[in-house]
């Protein structure tokens, strides 16, 4: 081979193709084939690229392959093209580029989550630190400081459609900055008001950049990689509580003889070093993965090229795109066929929105209540605070398997939603049960503790990874940008409304048991357990009416597959691929619309 067509062959890339496992035959097939791929691609208009490169099969395929061809043995290739590319990049290549992203993006970004969770969470450990006392708070005014975080949390969720349009490092690193300064604020209050109105500014800054994080990544993933991501950010929450629940005892326990209370010490050393981290967050975070400093100039064109299949559709156009005119009936399709309106008047987001509700009334208030409900175990103060990390620690860990689990299984993310969930609801009522029977003295104290301890394992496992799994499924099932974004603001609108009700269930009145907020937490997880059943069955119907009833290649958003053997062309016939709207027919025209041949994930 020559040193020219080694340069070329190293500085040029060749794209994956929408379709993967096309089957080719010996005979006059790669005559056909040879013809449908030297035909002149005319798709710069359809995706937004002004030139393409035109080329042959003998291009995709090495020597080896034609000879097998030519002796009548069957093979079966990956031919990657897409119409506007022409050069590959290696599987290596990839994998280095997702282990860049996974290592400086998502593992930062779950840091800045897990001090947001932190500094959202602590004022539990407070609580029993001696916040109440110190303020004279009533259990409704208490009460109230934690509604009035997820009012305000609840109201400006809309801020998650910001990350399209104000730069990421910019956006983020203000997020950080605002919330550390409100957080570290809070150990100066001096009287319920004060504390009211700074958990209400936290409620702002937290809702500017938590609720959009799964959706800024999924800018940087194809969607089969999504939940492990989503489960290193969201696993942050449970390693924050076990992390907060340590720091808050070292904390409480160095500061009993210091200048200031250790509630004030609580709320100081725990939300300061969000200031410090924000700066590092201006550096760090990349406004888009062709962006991104630490990818070599090569690797930000594969990067584009390999998330091309996630987002092509973003740039083809759809009918609410075509000229509009001055009748009213144009007007109406034109409305009824925009990403807006389908988004919203489909029934998948808001059964996605319901179920995410239903677990936001447990996750709201496990981490706050926790520590409290250990130490009405007859345990002491610190000794609740050493407790409540173990839980949270194993939920880390389970999160991240259950984010892979699912990733790598087809059509495993509604099972393994069912699983967990039923997980998290099992265990709550047995928390209930066991605090009933030791309330009517049924069952000794030491037997009731050792066992609700132990179910509190399997409802924070249960309940961080069902949070993870509905956060990935809800992006997995949007076509486009402006879908996942409308989806992730509904869901989020709704689903944030769950801690209104969370966060009154565990009132001192029902102590030492709270056994009507464990009752109240199971219930709602097996209303996840039955919606999401119902949302699997739905997804399931939509994919067949599509003719997309089998297992696979989910990497195909934007166009056609050629995947099965019925979709092979026959020797000689280019129109089949036409037909079916596959790149490389004699018109290179796209033929089907994106949303009719999207595969929901199940």
């Amino acid at each position: 081979m020559s040193t020219d067509h080694n340069d070329r062959a190293s500085s040029e890339l060749r794209t994956p193709t929408y379709g993967y496992g096309v089957e080719i035959v010996a005979g006059d097939d790669i005559k056909a084939f040879r013809r449908h791929n030297t035909s002149n691609l005319d798709l710069a208009n359809h995706v937004g690229h002004s030139s393409y490169r035109q080329d042959t099969l003998e291009d995709d395929l090495s020597d080896a392959d034609f000879k097998d061809f030519e002796t009548g043995t069957r093979r079966t290739g990956r031919i990657k093209r897409v119409g506007t590319f022409s050069k590959e990049y290696t599987d290596e290549e990839e994998k280095t580029i997702i282990k860049k992203f996974d290592r400086r993006l998502v593992l930062f970004i779950s840091f800045l989550y897990l001090l947001s969770f932190i500094d959202r969470s602590n004022i539990g450990n407070a609580r029993i630190a001696g916040l109440e006392s110190a303020l004279n708070l009533s259990d409704g005014q208490f009460d109230a400081c934690l509604v009035a975080f997820y009012l305000t949390y609840i109201t400006f969720e809309w801020m998650i459609l910001l990350y399209r349009i104000v730069p990421a490092h910019i956006y983020i690193s203000l997020c950080v900055l605002s919330w550390g300064i409100v957080a570290s604020l809070q150990s100066v209050v001096t009287s319920f008001r004060q504390l009211l109105v700074l958990r209400a500014c936290l409620g702002i800054t937290e809702a500017a950049f938590g609720p959009g994080i799964p959706y800024f990544m999924s800018f940087f993933y194809r969607r089969s990689e999504l939940a492990y991501r989503v489960g290193l950010q969201v696993s942050a929450a449970p390693l924050a509580s076990s992390f907060a629940s340590s720091l808050a005892w070292v904390i409480v326990k160095l500061s009993r003889d210091g200048p200031i209370e250790p509630w004030r010490a609580l709320f100081l050393f725990e939300g300061f070093p969000s200031i410090i981290t924000a700066i590092f967050a201006w550096y760090f975070i990349p406004d888009s993965p062709e962006t991104a400093r630490y990818l070599t100039a090569r690797e930000r064109k594969v990067v584009h090229i390999r998330l091309q299949e996630e987002r092509g559709h973003d740039d083809l156009p759809t009918p609410s795109e075509k000229p509009r005119t001055r009748s009213v009936a144009n007007f109406i399709t034109n409305l009824r066929t925009s990403p807006t309106f389908r988004t919203l008047s489909s029934l998948i987001p808001w059964l996605q929105a319901v179920i995410f509700l239903s677990l936001n009334v447990a996750f709201a208030s496990l981490p706050v209540f926790l520590p409290t409900i250990i130490n009405s175990m007859s345990f002491t103060p610190l000794t609740s605070q050493i407790l409540s990390v173990p839980p949270y620690l194993l939920s880390f860990g389970f999160v991240l398997f259950m984010g892979h689990v699912s990733d790598s299984t087809p059509d495993s993310r509604g099972h393994c939603l069912i699983a967990c969930s039923g997980l998290g609801a099992t265990s709550y009522f047995i928390i209930a049960l066991f605090g009933a029977l030791e309330s009517a003295n049924k069952i000794s104290q030491g037997v009731s503790i050792t066992i609700k301890y132990i179910a509190v394992y399997g409802a924070a496992m249960g309940l961080f990874s069902s949070v993870v799994l509905i956060v990935t499924w809800n992006l997995n099932n949007q076509p486009g940008k402006k879908e996942k974004g409308l989806s992730m603001m509904v869901m989020n609108v709704v689903g944030q409304c769950g801690p209104l009700i969370g966060v009154s269930i565990f009132p001192k009145s029902d102590g030492p048991h709270y056994v009507n907020g464990m009752v109240i937490s199971g219930l709602f997880m097996s209303n996840v357990v039955v919606l999401a059943m119902i949302l699997r069955w739905k997804l399931k119907r939509m994919n067949k009416k599509k003719g997309k009833d089998q297992k696979g290649s989910y990497e195909m958003v934007g166009l056609g597959s050629v995947d099965r053997e019925s979709e092979r062309p026959a020797a000689g016939d280019t129109e089949g691929d036409e037909a079916e709207g596959l790149i490389g027919g004699s018109n290179g025209v796209i033929t089907k619309r994106y949303d009719d041949v999207f595969m929901y994930m199940l």
